[in-house]
């Protein structure tokens, strides 16, 4: 009989098995359809331009001196993008969140801003501030590797803070002070005590800021021209000026690889990190020893509020007085006979409808991955399937947006003309920043709660409502807000998509810039202006929710 029992035992496995693979079917065909047709397509150009695989062109495109360059270029600057962007963000992170102090809200707003906005806007405004007659223009580094190193760090700072802030504000505090206490100075404490106790979440966040700075478009487009491209950049070129699909199929491939060894790593440094407290500790007041910690702040500040300050006063002026020139023209017409204001109508609404398609499939996509899993088998498969809806964090836009175009082309996906290819497209830009919003505020619901309510009668639904939905429902507003903020400016994948009659304002605002002259530099200041508000708008109200970690990766 024990022995009878024991053969039926996997047979309940198989079926949460096959339950989960059906649950998950859903969400795997939108990515299917969105995410992997599309770039398998532009890589499938590539790789298989006459029908039969031959990668002999595409290989050769890596041998190129300019390939080469544009290699290095990506490695370096992205990895002096991290290297600062840790030096600034980790004092950041623990200043914000682990002592107590008047403005300390205002001053996690502000480290937070730069991450959600579009990353054109980005590019001007440090474009515009070390430009000739800008207000650092006499430091010579416009059109200089190192304005395209500022502006990563400038966008990238928040990831760092909003990824280390809450693990270090749940850090127990005792074992610090004991060592402090037999002698150890603060950097002995930092290095022996409280890094290791941080090691994963900083590895984490190390990673994905690496990633974000390697796959930067706009800022780097805007900044670095032909002269210094990454591989996001010069997938553009390749695509849009060469029509080397093969080059640009090669250097999607490459860097689909490193987003995969990326992604793993972050995964693997999460799950050794293991799950942040949500009963933080009481923040203290700055001691003599946190000097050095608010003077890397200051500077953080600094490279944050310089550069937003100076694109106020762009804005604001128009030759050489202070003028509402510019910010009136935004009622004229624009490029192309496109008013701007006509342009920002068209990002509110294709934004609205991203944020339900992003908010929808993520909130499916974090239930399915954080429920409770039975055996390693199921454990396993829900971390692949959280590591493939993870894809497209890192996924070259361009090489999204173009192979949207090559791929549903033709009946029954013929959807060039559809309204929606543009919101589908931001809206698998920002599902990743959806997804890990949710899931960690999911993972860690008991779930004895869940089985409680089901003991009592509550069927699924009436405990998904009761359990889940009471707890998730400021993060999921939190959610709608990030992914509304991120696909307002989405530029890398709406450039290909978007019709020529109906641009986005970030599309609209790289038009102005391609025009040359004071007039249309300043209205592209002055709709910059307008697109940072509105994302700083949306995020202060994200910020009211009071969410903790939300947005981290």
């Amino acid at each position: 009989m024990a022995r009878r029992h024991h053969a039926l035992t996997p047979r309940p496995r198989v079926g949460r098995s096959l339950a989960l693979l059906g649950l998950a079917a859903g969400p795997l065909l939108v990515l299917g359809v969105f995410f992997l047709l599309p770039v398998s397509g532009m890589l499938g150009l590539g790789l298989w331009p006459d029908g039969s695989f031959d990668a002999s062109g595409a290989l050769a495109v890596l041998h190129h001196e300019r390939t080469l360059r544009v290699l290095w270029f990506t490695v370096w600057s992205a990895a002096a993008g991290t290297a600062l962007t840790l030096l600034l963000g980790l004092p950041a992170a623990y200043v914000a969140y682990r002592l107590r102090f008047p403005g300390r809200r205002l001053l996690r707003l502000v480290l937070v801003l730069p991450f959600v906005l579009p990353t054109v806007v980005v590019g001007l405004t440090f474009d515009n501030l070390l430009a000739d007659g800008g207000v650092l223009g006499g430091l010579g580094l416009h059109d200089s590797p190192l304005a395209i190193i500022a502006a990563l760090v400038f966008f990238n700072l928040a990831v760092v803070v909003r990824t280390v802030g809450p693990a270090w504000e749940s850090l127990d505090p005792r074992p610090a002070e004991a060592a402090a206490a037999l002698g150890a100075g603060p950097l002995r404490v930092l290095r022996d005590v409280t890094f290791p106790a941080l090691r994963g979440s900083v590895v984490s966040a190390a990673s994905v800021v690496f990633l974000f700075c390697a796959t930067a478009f706009g800022l780097v487009l805007v900044l670095g021209g032909l002269r210094y491209a990454t591989v996001e950049t010069e997938i553009y070129l390749l695509t849009t000026e060469l029509f080397d699909l093969r080059g640009a199929a090669a250097l999607s491939l490459l860097q689909l690889l490193v987003v995969v060894v990326l992604l793993a790593l972050a995964h693997r440094a999460r799950a050794h990190a293991g799950p942040v407290d949500r009963r933080p500790v009481t923040p203290r007041r700055p001691r003599p020893a946190d000097v050095p910690a608010f003077a890397l702040v200051g500077a953080a500040v600094a490279l944050i509020v310089v550069p937003l300050a100076a694109l106020v006063a762009g804005a604001l002026r128009s030759d050489g007085h202070w003028s509402l020139a510019n910010v009136r023209a935004l009622r004229t017409v624009g490029d192309g006979q496109i008013a701007v204001t006509t342009a920002l109508r068209n990002s509110v609404l294709t934004a609205l409808d991203a944020t339900w398609l992003a908010v929808g499939l993520g909130l499916a996509i974090a239930l399915l991955v954080t429920r409770r899993s039975h055996g390693p088998v199921e454990r396993r498969m829900r971390a692949v399937l959280d590591g493939l809806f993870m894809l497209p964090l890192g996924v070259s836009a361009v090489t999204l947006g173009f192979g949207f175009l090559v791929t549903l082309d033709e009946p029954p996906l013929d959807l060039r003309t559809s309204p929606l290819l543009v919101p589908i497209a931001q809206a698998l830009v920002a599902l990743p920043l959806v997804v890990r919003t949710l899931v960690p505020v999911l993972a860690g619901i008991d779930d004895r709660q869940r089985q409680a309510a089901a003991s009592l009668g509550a069927g699924p639904l009436r405990v998904l409502a009761t359990i889940d939905v009471a707890v998730v429902w400021k993060p999921l507003l939190a959610a709608a807000g990030f992914a509304f903020a991120v696909s307002l400016g989405e530029f890398g994948a709406t450039s290909f998509l978007v019709r020529e009659d109906a641009p986005t304002l970030p599309v609209l605002i790289y038009r102005l810039l391609s025009h040359p002259g004071a007039h249309h530099y300043g209205i592209a200041l002055a709709a910059s202006l307008v697109l940072a508000g509105l994302t700083a708008l949306v995020l202060l109200l994200v910020e009211r929710l009071r969410v903790p970690g939300v947005g981290g990766f």
